[in-house]
């Protein structure tokens, strides 16, 4: 008989065997486009005129935070759907010549009149999610500008206003709408909403504006030339922050809470960072109020007792492993993980090496252990489920000086509260909180409060060796399933030598501590009978992650764009 530790090496084996001989014969076969590749500066992004403007500003001499700035001010003219100016981000960056890492939190908050029960309907009961999206109860002060003008002051380069000109650009010239953004406007049942929101998206007759149709946004040019000329102040104080507080305040659905107060006392907060060592990488990610960093080492610390490098990808064993591996680390999540500003977050604890070797004592590479539940933590557990869809943008970049970062940005659900002010959507951040402040009595961590920031799963995610030189930079839009597809791409590069775009194309799986979910379509549903066996339950599904990354080699910088939406990587 044949020990199952050498089938699994033999299977591992075959598959890179297979997948070398696939790429000598058709570049990027299986894997979507070969990786990029650049000697001097890279940036991958979700739309390609996003990235050519970050690639501008590097060939102007700018960093990577220049670059990240100019590309997000395009996203949120380009990709509205996703990210902008009126919305949230987080950011890890890497100061190459100080060797040091911060984190960059510009996650909206709630107005000082938020209350635990304000998505609670006149019955006592949770409003249905779309039901409080639309309007103004559900955004939160944005901290995109912010959270960029901070970047800047740290780490700019260039000159503020020059990081603006590629989305003013754009936004008087005009762009063509993009096969995505005409899909999710013709999909969208509920942009027709507000009246300044269907005039930007629907022809006079009602119909959507169609791919290829050239967009024009003065409104967002005005607004990008005061912030240029002015700062985030021109953002936060002001006529723009009077038309976001009557706009929220007066909307026609929802009315919201926001104040100008709430506005000119926004800060985009610089926190520590959480790294943790994986088989010899360090990894860094974000802390609360995101929930990804913390999610991301979690599940990465559980299957360091498997030795999964040695695993064949893809293989039933894997996606067991690290299906189970995410069950736990979700219960975790929903129970203890909140804005700590607010909530003791026991993150020590969630993150301490025995801590983690117990609860990986709990996956059985036989069978699923079903519903997880939260570990024993000196500190009561109250679960409480939140659905965050899948909208959000991932940027990477790595300049020629040696700094690097990975930037998540969002409006939550695609178009956000689907409200305009001065040509930039606001978001609906606020949904992301529990709907229900108390379970059995107990209140829920990640409750809404005044001035509190809204649990996330964003999870921008900077990798480095032994000697602290930078490896690579990755990320993914996606929800709640974010630090699944994270955990894919950083266990496909680390784990089985995969470049960046054979990684982040690498069929997606999740599971959120429920159903294991495999992405439709692909080989990983022959995996089905299989994972059943083993008690999984499956769901086959489209799992339209956006990972981007770029890995560093000793032969120059890698990036990889994910195939299943429309971003690229440009370098030079």
């Amino acid at each position: 008989m044949i020990g199952k530790a050498f089938q699994r090496h033999l299977g591992r084996a075959l598959w890179l065997i297979a997948l070398a001989c696939l790429a000598l014969t058709t570049p990027g076969a299986g894997t979507g486009l070969a990786s990029q590749v650049a000697k001097r500066h890279m940036i991958a992004a979700a739309n390609p005129l996003a990235a050519e403007a970050g690639l501008e500003i590097l060939r102007a001499g700018g960093s990577a935070a220049d670059a990240a700035i100019a590309a997000q001010l395009v996203l949120g003219l380009v990709e509205p759907q996703s990210s902008g100016i009126g919305g949230g981000a987080f950011a890890l960056y890497f100061d190459g010549r100080e060797k040091s890492i911060e984190a960059y939190d510009g996650r909206e908050t709630a107005p000082a009149a938020a209350t635990g029960d304000m998505f609670l309907g006149p019955d006592g009961k949770p409003m249905g999610f779309y039901e409080a999206v639309v309007g103004g109860i559900s955004v939160g002060v944005p901290g995109v500008p912010r959270l960029l003008e901070a970047l800047h002051r740290d780490h700019g380069r260039l000159p503020w206003a020059r990081l603006f000109e590629p989305a003013i650009r754009l936004a008087e010239e005009g762009f063509a709408i993009s096969p995505r953004l005409a899909f999710l406007i013709a999909r969208d049942e509920h942009l027709g909403t507000f009246p300044e929101t269907a005039a930007y998206f629907y022809q006079p007759d009602g119909t959507p504006k169609p791919v290829g149709q050239v967009l024009k946004n003065p409104d967002y040019a005005g607004t990008l030339k005061a912030m240029a000329a002015a700062g985030a102040d021109a953002f936060y104080e002001g006529d723009i922050a009077a038309d976001i507080v009557a706009r929220v305040r007066n909307a026609e659905r929802n009315p919201g809470r926001i104040t100008s107060a709430d506005l000119s006392a926004y800060e985009a907060k610089t926190r520590t960072p959480l790294c943790r060592v994986y088989h010899g990488f360090e990894i860094c990610g974000m802390p609360p109020p995101t929930s990804g960093g913390i999610a991301v080492l979690q599940i990465l610390g559980m299957l360091e007792n498997f030795a999964l490098q040695d695993e064949a990808p893809l293989s039933a064993d894997a996606v067991h492993l690290i299906a189970e591996a995410s069950r736990l680390a979700f219960a975790d999540r929903n129970a203890y993980v909140a804005d700590s500003d607010f909530v003791k977050v026991p993150v020590d604890r969630l993150l301490d090496s025995t801590y983690l070797r117990k609860r990986a004592a709990l996956i059985d590479r036989e069978r699923s252990m079903g519903k997880a539940e939260p570990g024993e933590i000196r500190q009561k557990a109250v679960t409480a489920e939140q659905f965050e869809p899948p909208s959000t943008s991932h940027l990477v970049v790595a300049d020629s000086f040696g700094n690097a970062i990975s930037m998540t940005s969002s409006v939550e659900n695609a178009f956000g509260s689907r409200m305009m002010v001065r040509g930039f959507l606001l978001n609906n951040q606020l949904t992301d909180f529990s709907f229900r402040p108390s379970v059995e009595g107990e209140a829920v961590a990640n409750r809404a409060e005044g001035g509190k920031r809204p649990r996330s799963s964003m999870s921008p995610t900077l990798v480095f060796d032994s000697t602290g030189a930078f490896v690579a930079a990755v990320g993914s839009p996606g929800g709640s399933r974010i630090p699944g597809y994270t955990v894919k791409a950083l266990i496909a590069m680390l784990d089985w030598d995969l470049d960046p775009q054979a990684a982040v194309a690498l069929p997606n799986f999740t599971n959120r501590n429920g159903k294991t979910d495999l992405e439709a379509g692909t080989a990983l549903e022959s995996l089905a009978p299989e994972l059943e066996a083993r008690g999984h339950e499956i769901n086959r599904r489209g799992l339209v992650s956006g990972l981007h990354a770029i890995r560093s080699t000793p032969g120059g910088l890698l990036g990889g764009a994910d195939p299943r939406r429309e971003g690229v990587a440009l370098g030079d």
